[in-house]
């Protein structure tokens, strides 16, 4: 999919290079269609906006930058099987180990998501204007326990007490993540999609 299909071009006045940005200038979204099986949602990143690091519980991801650059980071929990109860203590350390730590420039390539791997904990930080497509199946619903969970990292040897056999010789793959309330900056504006329509098929 390329950002002609949804209506977007690099002529429209907020990719344009020197256009003025807001102060604190959220990052903003709107909703292309959604489903009880999947969702799908266009991100649009001012310079220097950032969509911090949070997960995607139990869902895949298609995720395609359509314009602009970003960096992106991501990772993968080292042990995906830990119990809930762990998951949603926010003091509580869970190892991941760093899946990218990259830059991107549109037009590239999606990126596939997986409830276990493929970065499924990432964190987006817009270096020009970006527009990101995600399709997220099954949606976030926190009456289905698919709620979305921010985190802090922090390097694998500033807790040494916390120290994993067989890690340490690729401690610089390995961080420590921290859940923590929903931050400031994660607060997005919705706006109405003004795109080509999205037609429903019966198969």
């Amino acid at each position: 999919m390329r950002s002609e299909d949804l209506g977007l071009s690099r002529d429209l006045q907020f990719f344009k290079p020197g256009n003025v940005i807001k102060e604190n200038q959220r990052v903003t979204y709107t909703t292309v269609y959604k489903c009880d099986k999947f969702s799908l949602c266009i991100f649009f990143l001012p310079e220097k906006g950032v969509i911090p690091l949070h997960n995607h519980p139990e869902m895949t991801v298609f995720s395609k930058l359509l314009l602009g650059q970003m960096h992106i980071k991501s990772y993968d929990w080292v042990d995906p099987d830990a119990s809930h109860n762990l998951l949603h203590q926010p003091s509580k350390l869970r190892l991941a180990k760093l899946k990218a730590n990259s830059i991107l420039k549109a037009p590239c390539d999606a990126a596939v998501l997986y409830p276990r791997a493929g970065g499924n904990i990432h964190e987006f930080t817009a270096i020009t204007p970006c527009a990101v497509l995600d399709v997220i199946g099954p949606p976030y619903s926190r009456e289905h326990g698919r709620d979305c969970s921010y985190y802090t990292d922090h390097p694998y040897a500033a807790f040494p007490n916390e120290e994993i056999s067989g890690v340490s010789e690729e401690a610089s793959s390995y961080m420590w993540l921290k859940e923590i309330e929903m931050p400031e900056n994660s607060k997005m504006d919705g706006i109405e999609y003004k795109g080509p329509p999205i037609t429903e098929t019966p198969f």
